[in-house]
């Protein structure tokens, strides 16, 4: 096994992990001893699912967040440039993606160790495929303002790039605030515009269906509390 920081993604949910994640990726987790995670307790119940026989309190964790500075993930990763690999685990998914694995990610390309992205869900990815729209120009915009105002702004804004450049436009919400978050759109975008709703991808319940804004209107499925990426086109 190459000595890396090996990018290690895990199931979008409750999901058994034959179908989402490539045997191999298990294999290379079991040589690992040092892991920086975005969440600990996530982390060691990803683990044991992989392998029940991991003795999860021999490996080191180190944790990861947006307020983690730059100098504790340069000493995180010790480790790697002493010659052991270490994995980067994010909550759910990719990680590196709309995840803070970036920052650990950018400071191992800057001291030129080797980083190797492992295969793994990406609801961003599946999103794109399964909605019918430009696969070939497409902007994730993680989470949009909470204030209405400026909320309806960034929508109209992201509604003219549609139509201007011919590009998908993707962003999420907190789950309990899906249905604001629809109600919203249906409100400020033209009834031609194209939405397509994602939710619980790859898990029970997937539910990925593209309408027109005008279509939706009355025909809102219910989304509480559920994982949802959300996407416009034309």
């Amino acid at each position: 096994m190459e000595t890396a920081l090996y990018l290690l993604p895990v199931t979008l949910g409750d999901t058994p992990l034959e179908t989402v994640l490539p045997l191999y990726n298990s294999d290379i987790i079991r040589r690992i001893s040092h892991f920086i995670v975005e969440d600990v307790r996530s982390a060691r119940r990803f683990l044991k699912k992989v392998d029940r026989e991991i003795d999860i309190d021999k490996l080191t964790f180190y944790p990861l967040n947006k307020h983690t500075s730059p100098d504790a993930i340069s000493g995180y990763l010790t480790p790697l440039i002493g010659g052991e690999s270490m994995g980067v685990i994010s909550e759910a998914g990719c990680p590196a993606v709309a995840d803070p694995g970036a920052d650990v990610v950018a400071i191992a390309q800057q001291k030129k160790l080797r980083v190797i992205p492992l295969v793994g869900p990406s609801s961003i990815i599946l999103s794109v495929m399964a909605s019918g729209f430009n696969g070939q120009s497409f902007a994730f915009h993680g989470y949009l303002p909470i204030e209405p105002a400026e909320r309806g702004k960034r929508l109209k804004q992201l509604e003219q790039r549609i139509y201007a450049e011919d590009q998908t436009q993707l962003f999420i919400e907190t789950p309990y605030r899906n249905h604001k978050m629809i109600e919203d759109i249906l409100q400020t975008c033209k009834p031609q515009t194209k939405l397509c709703i994602a939710a619980n991808i790859t898990c029970e319940g997937e539910f990925i269906q593209t309408r027109s804004v005008k279509e939706w209107r009355g025909h809102l499925p219910d989304l509480s509390k559920i994982p949802c990426i959300f996407l416009l086109y034309k």
